[in-house]
């Protein structure tokens, strides 16, 4: 009895030096977490690819990971540079020459201030805005060198993952704690969740920018593929949305006295670039997975806070695969502790 007693003590102190020494790794690596995460995405989205070309058809499994890498970086991490760049450019130029921000607000001001009878020119954003701008630059450049580590993280460790892809499977599976169907359950939702937020939450967003930013070239707004982008950016928030850009752009053509131009922005933003994410979750996002827009909501709140910009993707992941577990949790303990306590009733 004592010497069972003992390797309980023993076991609980052995738990416990184990999870403080994980702690203490994470807190270490945590700025590379999103790039771990984004090495377990890539490689859960090429994962049958990758296999049916190096297991089906006998391909070098080290070059065909460096053919997934390659895809990698010219679909995913050179948008993104050119897409900073942009922005940084912008912004910089805006610094330089704030005269025309400044027109701009003042126009829109005055607009607001004749609609409404409020004169916003007097609030705090508008005076310490020059402020702010400059606090973003080098926000944006520390996002930058965060964003590049992160990328250089997913290449390294998604190329290990592909190269040992069953050895890892298999260890994954022998390590955790679950019945064999509900490891099944785990792996086939995984996928799933994977697809539907780094696949259809960036493809709604996308697609609603360039639709805003063909509205904005028609409609004779200038730096219309800026404001596409930001727009789309902004497509990611399910409440606000796409509205927070172009309202202040149609404000913008009405204080120019483009009146013709301002309604025709507006019906085109509220009708076409508005409903276009319904349009995407009918059709497409039904085959590739949909994700509630009170996750994505939460997701935001949650991966914005952790991870930076990189949270736009994998904050609504987390949310999902938090919910997933809890799924689980209930499937693989709830019968039998539902069971048991059944038992323990119909006992005499």
């Amino acid at each position: 009895m004592m010497s069972g007693f003992n390797n309980k003590i023993r076991q609980i102190f052995f738990f416990i030096f184990i999870v403080a020494l994980g702690i203490l790794l994470f807190s270490q690596l945590y700025t590379f977490f999103p790039g771990f995460l984004g090495a377990l995405t890539l490689y859960i989205l090429s994962r049958n690819w990758y296999f049916k070309l190096t297991f089906n058809k006998n391909r070098n499994k080290s070059a065909t990971a460096l053919l997934f890498m390659f895809a990698f970086v010219a679909c995913i991490v050179v948008p993104i540079y050119f897409a900073v760049q942009l922005l940084y450019s912008k912004i910089e130029h805006v610094l330089k020459n704030p005269d025309q921000i400044y027109s701009a607000l003042n126009a829109v001001s005055s607009q607001i201030k004749d609609w409404t009878g409020q004169d916003i020119s007097q609030s705090d954003f508008i005076k310490e805005l020059p402020k702010r701008l400059t606090g973003f630059v080098p926000m944006l450049l520390n996002s930058s060198a965060t964003l590049v580590g992160n990328l250089l993280m997913i290449l390294f460790l998604a190329f290990f993952m592909f190269t040992n892809g069953q050895q890892l499977e298999r260890a994954v599976s022998k390590f955790l704690p679950l019945r064999n169907e509900n490891i099944d359950i785990l792996a086939k939702e995984t996928k799933m969740m994977v697809r539907a937020n780094a696949l259809g939450i960036p493809i709604i967003s996308i697609v609603q920018g360039l639709v805003a930013m063909i509205g904005y070239w028609i409609f004779g707004i200038k730096d219309f593929v800026l404001l596409g982008f930001i727009t789309g950016i902004f497509a990611f928030f399910p409440v606000v949305g796409t509205a927070a850009i172009w309202i202040p752009s149609v404000i913008f053509l009405f204080s120019s006295g483009e009146n013709g131009k301002a309604i025709g922005l507006a019906i085109y933003s509220a009708v076409v670039t508005g409903n276009i994410d319904y349009l995407a979750r009918i059709s497409f996002l039904k085959k590739v997975g949909d994700v509630h827009p009170v996750i994505t909501i939460l997701g935001l709140i949650v991966g914005l806070k952790l991870f930076g910009f990189l949270g736009f993707i994998f904050g609504p992941l987390l949310i999902s695969y938090f919910l997933l577990l809890l799924k689980i949790y209930t499937s693989e303990f709830g019968k039998e502790s539902s069971a048991a306590e059944y038992n323990k009733v119909l006992e005499p």
